[in-house]
């Protein structure tokens, strides 16, 4: 199985975050990688697996940084595949990383989802292959649709909670 996805975080304690993309990844049976790489500690291992990812079959990188949040940047200076950026909750509750993120220069864009939201970061890479994968959007679009089922679902329970002036 070759990877399509590559997850790459500064260093292994953003696992826990990260964690949601490798889960909702694996789930829908799509192929990916995950390994630490550090813009500031490996530069040049980062600048490598950046040039050599369309080769290998990636086709999104999704990069995860906190604190100086250079990762999903110096990726996307290096690759022509698309960078999705995960900003981690650190200081500032994640600002900081997320201005960081969105403040590429132009040339050298970098998609950005919300503060530790790993999992919107699969979904929107998967979407992108999707494009041109029969496969993958219809387990996107399997996967749409039981989220508007889970909202049926709850809209049912709340019609059983009584209150005295609720009228529905």
């Amino acid at each position: 199985m070759t990877p399509i996805i590559s997850i790459i975080m500064g260093s292994t304690s953003d696992m826990p975050v990260m964690e949601k993309a490798c889960k909702w990844l694996n789930d829908n049976a799509i192929p990916f990688e995950v390994n630490a790489l550090s813009a500031h500690r490996t530069p040049e291992a980062v600048e490598t697996f950046a040039r050599n990812a369309k080769q290998r079959g990636i086709k999104v990188i999704i990069a995860a940084a906190g604190m100086s949040a250079a990762l999903p940047g110096v990726i996307a200076a290096s690759t022509p595949l698309p960078v999705i950026g995960v900003p981690i909750k650190g200081m500032l509750d994640g600002l900081d990383a997320m201005l960081s993120i969105i403040q590429m220069p132009p040339g050298i864009p970098v998609a950005t989802v919300g503060v530790n939201a790993a999992q919107n970061a699969a979904i929107l890479a998967t979407q992108m292959i999707a494009l041109t994968d029969e496969a993958i959007a219809a387990k996107i679009d399997a996967w749409k649709a039981v989220l508007g089922d889970k909202i049926e679902q709850a809209n049912e329970k709340l019609k059983a909670v009584k209150y005295e002036y609720k009228c529905n």
